[in-house]
C-alpha cells in the first residue's frame, strides 16, 4: 500500500533520531522502520518504507494496514503525517530560531506507539543518562514483553501490576523506580488512571491526573503530552537539553534563565513542541 504526503517531510532525519533506541527496528539504508502496534488487544507489526523525497514524500506500508483502516489512522497519528510542516517552519521565519527550521526543514515529531509504553518509558528514563535509560527499557521489554516478527511489544499493565519491586530490581531498577512503574500499572488496572480518555482531555487535565500519581512529576507529564499525545505547543524549560540548546543558539556563557526562556517561547506558540524538537536536534549534531 502506498501513502503520499505534501512536503516537506524528512523521514531520513527522523529515522536517524529513532535508531538510538534499541527497541526500534530501523534500517537507514532501506529507509525503513517496523512499528509494534496494538489495536483492540490484537498485535500488528507495521512496516513503513520511504520511497519519496523530503519535498515529495511517499511511503510503502505493509499490507496489514490496507486490511485494517484503523491501523492507518494510528500510523498517521504516530508519524504525524497530518501535520503541515511547511506551515510550522513558516511560523518561525521571523524568530531567532528561523535558521533551525531551514536547517532541519521537514523533521517530524514521531510519537511513541502507545500511551502506556510512553508513560512507562518516561518513568524509566527519569534522571538517567540516555545510554543506560535505553538499556534499562530494553531489559524491561525483553524480560516481560513479547516478540513478534523480531519486534518487541511492551508487557501490558495487567502483567506489570503483578510484579514485585524485587523483580524489577534484578534488572537494575532502583527501588523507587520499580515502585513507580508498578504503581502506575496498578492505577490503570483499578481505574484510577484511564489513558484512553487522554486524547480528549486538555494539557492541564492530563497533567493534573498524571502528577497525582507517585513518581510522575511535571516533566514526565509534559513528555507524555509531547511524545505520547503529540501536543503541538509544549515547551519544557526545565529540560537540560532545551536549556543547552538555547544556550547554543543565543551564544550565551551560561544557561538561560526561566524568564528569558518564557519570553522567547511566547513567539513560538502555537508550535513550541517543534521548537523543542529542533533545539534537541541541533544540540545533538556535531558542527
Amino acid at each position: 500500500m502506498e501513502v503520499t504526503l505534501n512536503g516537506p517531510y524528512d523521514f531520513d532525519k527522523a529515522l536517524r533520531r529513532i535508531q538510538a533506541n534499541p527497541l526500534m527496528i530501523v534500517d537507514l539504508n532501506k529507509r525503513l522502520i517496523k512499528l509494534p502496534l496494538t489495536l483492540q488487544e490484537e498485535r500488528y507489526v507495521v512496516t513503513v518504507q520511504a520511497t519519496g523525497t523530503t519535498d515529495s514524500p511517499s511511503f510503502l506500508v505493509s499490507e496489514n494496514v490496507k486490511e485494517h483502516p484503523a491501523l492507518l489512522k494510528r500510523l498517521t497519528e504516530i508519524l504525524t503525517w497530518d501535520i503541515d510542516l511547511k506551515m510550522v517552519a513558516d511560523h518561525f521565519q521571523d524568530t531567532e530560531l528561523a535558521f533551525l527550521f531551514q536547517k532541519y526543514l521537514g523533521l517530524p515529531l514521531i510519537l511513541d506507539v502507545d500511551l502506556y509504553r510512553c508513560l512507562v518509558t518516561q518513568i524509566i528514563h527519569q534522571q538517567l543518562n540516555m545510554t543506560f535509560a535505553y538499556r534499562l527499557t530494553e531489559r524491561f521489554a525483553k524480560t516481560y514483553g513479547s516478540e513478534v516478527e523480531g519486534v518487541w511489544f511492551f508487557p501490558p499493565p495487567e502483567k506489570v501490576a503483578q510484579l514485585s519491586p524485587e523483580e524489577l530490581k534484578e534488572l537494575q531498577f532502583s527501588t523507587r523506580k520499580a515502585e513507580y512503574v508498578i504503581g502506575v500499572s496498578k492505577a490503570i488496572m483499578d481505574g484510577t488512571l484511564d489513558l484512553e480518555q487522554f486524547p480528549s482531555l486538555s494539557d492541564e487535565d492530563v497533567t493534573r491526573q498524571l502528577t497525582s500519581l507517585r513518581g510522575v512529576g511535571h516533566w514526565t507529564a509534559q513528555c507524555l503530552l509531547l511524545f505520547g499525545l503529540g501536543r503541538g505547543d509544549l515547551f519544557l524549560p526545565a529540560d537540560i537539553g532545551i536549556q543547552n540548546g538555547l544556550k547554543k543558539v543565543y551564544q550565551l556563557n551560561e544557561k538561560p534563565t526561566l524568564e528569558q526562556m518564557e519570553k522567547w517561547s511566547k513567539l513560538w506558540s502555537p508550535y513550541r513542541s517543534y521548537a523543542s524538537l529542533y533545539l534537541w536536534e541541533n544540540l545533538s549534531v556535531r558542527e
